[in-house]
């Protein structure tokens, strides 16, 4: 595909909100030491960002369908700037609480809306091809921004790093500006007629089911960093290397689950839920030693991400006649499995059961969504293992 101005625009704010959203959990020893909090609490701020996206993401997409979609989409990287803007000027702990909700209300709506927008920009056999260029920004973020963001938090104060994730929003600004042509709101669209299908029983047990999946790779990877301190006796060089392996684990991770997930939606659920649950238990059993920690945080990364395409499709396939309002709704339940495993994760440290609990517990949250999707294929085929009645003339 060719280069096109206007998806490198939406990459860069797909890049900013990755960043923003992940960096906090490279940061949180710095940020609570620097406020004077516990890690739990400092985890918090994981959560309140996924409980604002989980929110934000109907709630947006619901009340800005007549709006023109680059002013949309400015409006968004405004509120994503403003939030950051305010993290970084943040003098104690509840502000920098209230800001990071602030910035999370603009995230489901640009991805849903932004994924939109790459796919007009290019050819209908192209379409694909657009929202992968727009959505790579996301797995950069955690390849190069996310460590980066660490590095700064380190050595320049977790203040600083902010600052940056906030110049990245006034680069998307002015990229969606300058790029995008003016692009009418969307004509027909029906809020309530949306809003009913997400009463349907297979779309809720498919949002239930991300939110599972999300909460297995958030118990753990929210404390990543005390648990490599900790833990592994790692240094900061370390701790950033393993964000950049785990960020290079997504990116496989993506693609290869969307490859599988093109044969088979539910196998490969199945196989990546029973691969993450066995990579958590190796690795609160090995957390102490350097190499097998690396390569099982590289597993990790790839069994993390390579649920997102499958689930995906399901919530998709499930709501077909709203897949806007469902694509912007899976992405909050993804973010309420977030606050849900960072809550699990503090809850397991507040009680003082140690790291190695904290990986056991999301390893029971992939077992759970393994059973999850088990018992659904189980249920979805019951009628074909019937065996026909034979009635006799």
């Amino acid at each position: 595909m060719k280069l096109n101005p206007g998806i490198i625009a939406l990459a860069i704010g797909a890049f900013g909100i990755g960043v923003t959203e992940f960096a906090p959990m490279g940061l949180l020893p710095v940020i609570a030491g620097d406020l004077g909090v516990s890690i739990p609490t400092a985890g918090l701020l994981i959560s309140a960002y996924a409980f604002g996206v989980m929110l934000g993401a109907p709630l947006m997409t619901l009340t800005t369908g007549r709006v023109p979609r680059r002013t949309l989409l400015i409006a968004l990287a405004s509120i994503f700037t403003l939030g950051n803007l305010l993290a970084a000027i943040s003098t104690g702990y509840g502000m920098l609480l209230a800001a990071r909700l602030v910035t999370s209300l603009n995230h489901g709506a640009f991805f849903g809306v932004g994924a939109i927008v790459a796919a007009g920009l290019v050819p209908p056999e192209r379409k694909a091809g657009a929202v992968a260029a727009m959505f790579m920004g996301l797995t950069i973020a955690n390849v190069v921004g996310v460590p980066l963001a660490t590095w700064a938090g380190e050595h320049l104060g977790w203040r600083m790093s902010f600052w940056g994730i906030a110049g990245l929003g006034v680069a998307t600004i002015a990229a969606l500006r300058l790029t995008l042509p003016i692009l009418p709101a969307p004509q027909g669209g029906n809020a309530v007629a949306e809003l009913r299908v997400l009463k349907r029983g297979p779309v809720l047990a498919a949002l239930a089911l991300t939110v599972i999946g999300s909460s297995a790779m958030f118990t753990v990877f929210t404390y990543i960093a005390p648990i490599l301190r900790a833990e592994t006796h790692a240094s900061l060089g370390f701790v950033t290397a393993m964000l950049v392996t785990y960020g290079v684990g997504l990116t496989v991770g993506n693609w290869l689950g969307g490859i599988f997930a093109d044969r088979s939606v539910d196998r490969t659920l199945m196989v990546t839920l029973a691969g993450l649950g066995m990579v958590l238990v190796a690795f609160a059993i090995l957390m102490p030693f350097d190499a097998p920690t690396a390569i099982l945080i590289f597993l990790w990364g790839v069994a993390s991400f390579a649920l997102v395409p499958p689930l995906q499709v399901r919530v998709m396939a499930a709501a077909a006649d709203a897949p806007n309002l469902a694509s912007a709704v899976n992405i909050g339940a993804f973010n309420l499995g977030n606050a849900i495993g960072a809550a699990i994760g503090g809850g397991v440290i507040a009680a003082g059961l140690g790291y190695r609990a904290v990986a056991l517990a999301g390893a029971g949250a992939a077992v759970i969504g393994l059973i999850a999707v088990v018992a659904a294929v189980w249920t979805s085929q019951a009628p074909q293992r019937q065996e026909p009645k034979i009635c006799d003339a």
